[in-house]
């Protein structure tokens, strides 16, 4: 998190949000909550974010902010092929759900409840995708996506290759290590998707 000592309130409602939505486990996070935690009032909060839903959303952006998601995704972007590309996303996104995972965990056990924790687990999710098909596109282009499936399909695909769920699964569940799940990761997506003649 950001360590400078004056910190606006509305970045101190983020923090606040973060904290509470990694230390929670997944209960509920009220606008009360997070107010408190700040030492300002529920209306304070609304000031800077009109709903909660809003306010989920953006702690999750802040958090991509506050860890330099641009920069990690630099190699993917910059990938001169589609197999290159599909690598480095995998790399990029595998390597950061250990990251976020206290907060993701949070929203996607909440979002079966609660429809603001829904809205910024959606938000999530639609921005997963759209990396996810930016590679398929890429491997399409290049002419080695696996012709069994459609763009849509191999995207759906990869989305669920690299679902927090999974990495849960192997690297809690079943004690891989972090480049063991990666490498895998790897391994995994291009028998399914990649067709390279």
């Amino acid at each position: 998190m950001m360590s400078s000592e004056k910190k606006d309130t509305r970045t101190k409602i983020l923090e606040a949000t973060w904290n509470l939505l990694e230390g929670g486990k997944g209960a509920a996070v009220s606008m009360s909550d997070i107010a408190k935690h700040v030492g300002v009032s529920r209306q304070a909060v609304y000031l800077h974010f009109p709903s909660r839903a809003e306010l989920l959303t953006e702690t999750t952006h802040y958090i991509d902010v506050v860890n330099k998601v641009d920069e990690r995704l630099v190699a993917s972007r910059t990938a001169t092929s589609g197999v290159a590309r599909l690598d480095a996303f995998i790399e990029a996104a595998g390597n950061y759900i250990p990251v976020i995972f206290g907060v993701a965990k949070a929203l996607d056990v909440m979002r079966e409840t609660d429809a603001a924790a829904r809205a910024a687990w959606d938000d999530r999710m639609a921005a997963l995708r759209h990396g996810c098909q930016a590679a398929i596109d890429a491997l399409e282009k290049d002419g080695h996506l696996n012709a069994a499936y459609t763009v849509k399909e191999a995207t759906d695909v990869l989305a669920s290759l690299i679902a927090i769920r999974n990495w849960e699964y192997y690297r809690v569940t079943c004690g891989w290590s972090q480049k063991r799940y990666v490498d895998s990761l790897k391994a995994q997506a291009k028998a399914i998707l990649v067709d390279v003649p």
